[in-house]
Order: C-alpha cells, then sequence, then structure tokens
C-alpha cells in the first residue's frame, strides 16, 4: 500500500512538472510574440517597415535598383537640345584677309632669274635671314638683283620686331606688334626722305565675336593717312563689310565694300566639301571683283576663278582660272588668264624632315605679247 502511494505522488509531481514547463514555453513564446508585435509597429512608425517592401527570406533577391532620373523637365531637354543644335555664328576674321583665300589662286607669286631665302632660327624667340635675287628684270629702278637681310625677335608677352634692311637702296624697313592689344606700327626709312612711312594699327574683335575692325593712323607721302574697316558676320555663311581711307597729301579718298558667302558653313567641322564666292565693290575705280573657290578634295585640290569688269564699261573685263594640287611632297600651281596668260608654281620639298629644303620653279608667259619669264628658287630652313 505504501508503494502504491509512493507511486500516485511521484506521478502527480511529474505531471505537475510538465505542465508547469508547457506552461512555461507559452508564456515564453507568448512573450516573444508581444516584443517583436511591438518592434513591429514600432518600426512601421518611422517608415523602416512598408507592407510593400517586405521579403520574405526564401523569396528571389530584388533586381538592382536603377539609377534616379535626370533633373529637368522634358521640355527643359528639348530646348537645351535644340540650342545645342544650333551653331554659333564665328569671328570672320580680319577684313583684309577676306579675299585672300580666293585670290592666291589666280594672283600667283611668279618671278624670274633665281631667288634664295635662307633662315636660320638662332634661338626660340629669334630668326635672321637673307634674301637674294639674281639676274630678274622685275625689280623697279633697273636693277637686276638685289639682297635683303630680315631679323626677327618674339617676347614671351606677346610682342613680335621685324626689321628689314636693303644695302643697296639704303632703306630700312620695320614693323612691331603687340598681340594682346591687336596693335601694329610699320616704319620705311630711305636717305632721301621723300617715301618715308609710318603707320600705325589697331585691331578690334576677337575670336569670341562675330565681327573685327581696324583702325588706322599714319604719314604717307607726306601727309596724314587715316582708315578704318569693320566685317561683320551676318550669319555662319555671309559676311558683310567696308573699309575707307583718307590720305591728306592729294586730298583723296578710297573705300572699298565686301561680302563672302560660304555655301557650307565654315565653323562646321564635318564640312569637307565647301564653295566660297567673294564679292568687292570698289568705287573710286568703278570695278566689281568675284573670286570663286571650290574645295574638290580637302587638303588636295581647290580650283577658282576670278571676274573682275567695269559695269560701265564692260569692254574692259578680265578673267582667270587657277587650280591648286597638294601631293605628299609637292604643291602645282597654274592659272589662265582671259588675255591667254599662263603662270605656274611648282614646289617640291627636297626631304621628308620637317623644315627641309623647298625647291620651286616658276614660268609666266604671255604668247601674244612673246612676254616669257622662268625662274627658280631655293628655300633653306623655311
Amino acid at each position: 500500500m505504501t508503494g502504491s502511494f509512493l507511486r500516485s505522488v511521484l506521478s502527480q509531481t511529474s505531471s505537475g512538472d510538465a505542465k508547469g514547463r508547457d506552461m512555461d514555453k507559452k508564456m515564453s513564446v507568448n512573450n516573444e510574440k508581444s516584443v517583436m508585435s511591438e518592434l513591429w509597429n514600432s518600426m512601421s512608425k518611422i517608415g523602416l517597415m512598408n507592407n510593400s517592401n517586405v521579403v520574405k527570406c526564401d523569396a528571389a533577391p530584388l533586381p538592382p535598383s536603377l539609377p534616379p532620373p535626370p533633373g529637368g523637365s522634358v521640355e527643359e531637354n528639348d530646348i537645351a537640345k535644340a540650342a545645342a543644335a544650333v551653331s554659333p555664328i564665328g569671328s570672320p576674321g580680319p577684313y583684309e584677309q577676306a579675299t585672300m583665300d580666293s585670290k592666291r589662286l589666280v594672283s600667283l607669286d611668279t618671278a624670274d632669274g633665281a631667288r634664295f631665302d635662307i633662315s636660320k632660327q638662332l634661338s626660340p624667340y629669334m630668326l635672321v635671314a637673307h634674301s637674294f635675287w639674281l639676274g630678274t628684270s622685275m625689280l623697279p629702278e633697273g636693277r637686276n638683283k638685289t639682297y635683303t637681310f630680315v631679323t626677327q625677335v618674339a617676347t614671351e608677352d606677346g610682342k613680335m620686331l621685324m626689321a628689314r634692311f636693303d644695302p643697296e637702296k639704303r632703306s630700312l624697313d620695320g614693323r612691331l606688334h603687340y598681340f594682346p592689344l591687336g596693335t601694329r606700327v610699320q616704319l620705311s626709312i630711305s636717305p632721301e626722305g621723300t617715301n618715308d612711312q609710318m603707320l600705325a594699327e589697331l585691331d578690334l574683335g576677337s575670336d569670341q565675336t562675330t565681327w573685327a575692325g581696324n583702325f588706322k593712323y599714319g604719314s604717307m607721302g607726306g601727309g596724314i593717312a587715316l582708315g578704318a574697316n569693320y566685317y561683320q558676320a551676318i550669319t555662319s555663311r555671309l559676311a558683310m563689310g567696308g573699309e575707307g581711307m583718307y590720305l591728306s597729301a592729294n586730298k583723296s579718298l578710297m573705300s572699298n565694300y565686301t561680302a563672302r558667302y560660304h555655301f557650307t558653313p565654315h565653323d562646321d567641322p564635318s564640312n569637307t566639301d565647301s564653295s566660297t564666292i567673294v564679292g568687292q565693290w570698289n568705287p573710286s575705280q568703278q570695278m566689281l571683283s568675284l573670286n570663286y573657290k571650290r574645295t574638290v578634295t580637302p587638303g588636295r585640290v581647290h580650283v577658282g576663278a576670278e571676274l573682275q569688269c567695269n559695269p560701265l564699261a564692260p569692254d574692259q573685263s578680265q578673267m582667270a582660272l587657277g587650280a591648286e594640287f597638294n601631293l605628299t611632297r609637292s604643291k602645282f600651281n597654274f592659272c589662265v588668264g582671259g588675255d591667254g596668260r599662263i603662270q605656274t608654281v611648282l614646289e617640291a620639298k627636297l626631304g621628308m624632315a620637317p623644315g627641309s629644303p623647298t625647291l620651286n620653279f616658276s614660268a609666266n608667259i604671255h604668247h601674244a605679247t612673246s612676254d616669257m619669264k622662268f625662274g627658280y628658287g631655293l628655300n633653306i630652313g623655311g
């Protein structure tokens, strides 16, 4: 009986312990649930949890987030694209160079006799040159030879000084350039003093402007010389300008007006095939000049034409056709005038290295007057 009583007591005790453990587990689970619930509610309140962003542990990972869209509205982007597509109007360049590129094809530098130009770079800032011209009939005063010495000095602050001395004429020509201010001073002195000249120039405008201007003041022929020019880019294709100069020595007023048109915008980097026409009117001479240049192959072949006419006297018109061919080591130019005159110039490099000597041959033939001139030259160090 005693054993039965002990077994019943032990069974009740073990069952009570089991019930106690079950109660403890239930309380622990309830406590964990309540803690998790409070934590969830707290995170939801501060915005760290959102039902749309809940990801289960066994779910696939989210894709990488995309970068934010660029700032600005669609309308602003369209305006920016349209503004970028519009090419700005660049500077037309100096007025004196408006017709230079077209005229060089029909105005060749031909010479008779022998010409030698030897230049030497003495330092990064100084250059000297010797020029000989022998056996020529193109010099004034009946001379058939000449020698000139030229020296050029540049400074780091943008100044450039150049002087040319002719010992036979005992004349000295000097020039001073100051690039930051766009100023130039030219001086010519001779023993007689009758042909002494002094001219100061001031350039206005820059590469960032759509116009260019120039003022001149000096002394020519024993009187004051005063001049000015203005050149304006109307569009990326069209530029117009004019120039006037007054000489007090003979009280003459000279002027001319120029218009240049590019069939393709000259500031377009993708422009590989261009044409240019330049018109110039000289009221004092009643002369109209038209120059046309065509780029057939960029950097290789260029052709040009020139027409000079007097609207009041059409029989005084003149025309010329010219072409230029650039090869690997040589360049050939020829020009044919309306009067039958033929001009040719051939330049050939005598080496591939920079500064190699250049040999040139030129001819000027006019069959109608039996006027024939031939010459050759050598340029060393240029």
